[in-house]
């Protein structure tokens, strides 16, 4: 049972560093200590404790949520549940409002390969402490992914939220005249999982709170200041010559932004 409280514990290490990671950018640089970010430990509330009215909130929420299945909004969680680095960035296409291509983009790679062992330490730590069960743990409620490798304690921070929202973040940074938009897509991201049964409500809501904290010195490091310069000229670039977005893919973000699981019941 320890080995396999261990392993779920640690799936944000291999699902963060699948998504933010490249293996081998081409830029030179060190990593950035997990030590120079904000103790997320200290940066997060607990996490709502049973009988509360917060852990009644996060039930309800959770069983409304099961009847989103088989929705266009279930089939958008599903998307979103898919942490592979290329595929992050092009789900804020919409928000920007042409395809974002990873491969055209070598030093937001190099970015992100500087940051996502902090990110991912500090994260693990969080998870470690509270030792949160997941919403389907223990029910026989439909997921919209699979849960075989999430770990069945571990639901407390968010880590698919704490990624993608970290993306917009870092987004909205280098491209300011897209914030809006972009950070909207970012609290879609984190919505969805929720959607998708494997995070309560409170779990998602401290993911953003966690991205916030560590992106609030990350974009300030002044040994990543190159690489971000760099990248916001990259992403300006593909403005000039990626095809348009899917504009059936985009309503149906909109819908989902329009229809927001954090709204107080």
């Amino acid at each position: 049972m320890k080995m396999k409280k261990s392993a779920g514990l640690l799936c944000f290490v291999v699902s963060f560093t699948a998504a933010l990671s490249a293996c081998s950018s081409g830029h030179a640089g060190s990593v950035i200590p997990a030590a120079s970010l904000p103790d997320a430990r200290e940066v997060l509330p607990p996490p709502p404790v049973p009988g509360s009215a917060g852990q009644a909130d996060d039930d309800q929420v959770f069983k409304a949520t099961r009847d989103l299945r088989g929705s266009s909004r279930w089939m958008l969680a599903q998307h979103d549940a898919l942490l592979d680095k290329a595929t992050l960035l092009e789900d804020f296409s919409c928000a920007v409002g042409y395809k974002l291509d990873l491969k055209q983009a070598p030093h937001l790679k190099s970015f992100f390969d500087k940051v996502a062992p902090a990110i991912k330490e500090r994260t693990s730590q969080v998870k470690h402490l509270w030792h949160r069960r997941r919403p389907f743990v223990g029910t026989d409620q439909p997921t919209c992914t699979t849960v075989a490798d999430l770990g069945l304690y571990s639901s407390f921070p968010s880590g698919h939220t704490t990624a993608g929202y970290g993306m917009a973040l870092v987004l909205a940074s280098l491209l300011p005249e897209k914030a809006g938009p972009v950070l909207q897509r970012g609290r879609v991201f984190g919505e969805s999982r929720i959607v998708c049964g494997v995070h309560w409500k409170s779990d998602v809501e401290a993911g953003y709170l966690n991205a916030a904290s560590q992106m609030s010195v990350l974009l300030r490091e002044p040994s990543l200041q190159e690489d971000l310069k760099a990248a916001q000229d990259e992403l300006r670039a593909m403005a000039h010559t990626q095809p348009p977005v899917d504009a059936a893919q985009c309503q149906t973000e909109r819908d989902a932004a329009d229809h927001s699981l954090l709204s107080a019941p």
